[in-house]
């Protein structure tokens, strides 16, 4: 089974622009397959049309069997809709963090943005955040069931699914020279 992670490149807190979003490419969670890239805007709009683009252009996407992201925003608070990126991809999205976020501190902080009604909307439409396996997801396309398992098969070196932690890892080295900080 290949699963594809993705997080974003660190970047500075003063940063306009794009942010690198890197996909580490696993079978299971053992092997690292290959990669794959995009950027997103900082706090921009087009996360969801990035992954969409990149995936669907990728050689990879006829073997992947599910998307992960380290959360459902890149670049600040680029929101992806992970109810389209399962539909216009045909690979169901398991959104991970390590903790449980403070909403009312993620929407004072999107209410700031242009289109925070759209953004919220996103994060709402992505369905409640669950406990599972240590692990904090939201999900489009499989079942809680399904997400459990696949967080067996992938969190082998850590309470990080191996995609994710690679992806952060190979993110955070190109952007920085050095990658390995906390996933």
């Amino acid at each position: 089974m290949r699963i594809v992670g993705f997080d974003d490149g660190p970047f500075e807190r003063t940063h306009r622009g794009d942010v690198l979003v890197v996909g580490a490419i696993y079978r299971g969670g053992e092997f690292l397959d290959g990669m794959v890239a995009t950027s997103v805007r900082r706090d921009g709009r087009n996360a969801t049309d990035r992954l969409i683009s990149c995936l669907t252009a990728s050689r990879y996407l006829p073997q992947l069997h599910c998307a992960m992201l380290d959360g459902i925003a890149f670049g600040g608070f680029n929101v992806v809709d992970i109810n389209r990126l399962w539909r216009e991809t045909g690979l169901p999205v398991l959104v991970v963090v390590r903790h449980a976020p403070d909403l009312d501190s993620v929407r004072r902080a999107i209410a700031r943005l242009p289109g925070a009604t759209r953004r919220l909307g996103l994060i709402d439409a992505a369905g409640a955040i669950e406990p599972r396996r240590g692990l904090f997801v939201q999900r489009a396309g499989l079942t809680g069931e399904e997400a459990d398992a696949l967080l067996a098969l992938t969190c082998t070196r850590s309470k990080i699914p191996e995609p994710l932690r690679a992806a952060h890892i190979i993110a955070g080295a190109i952007v920085t020279g050095e990658g390995g900080r906390r996933a």
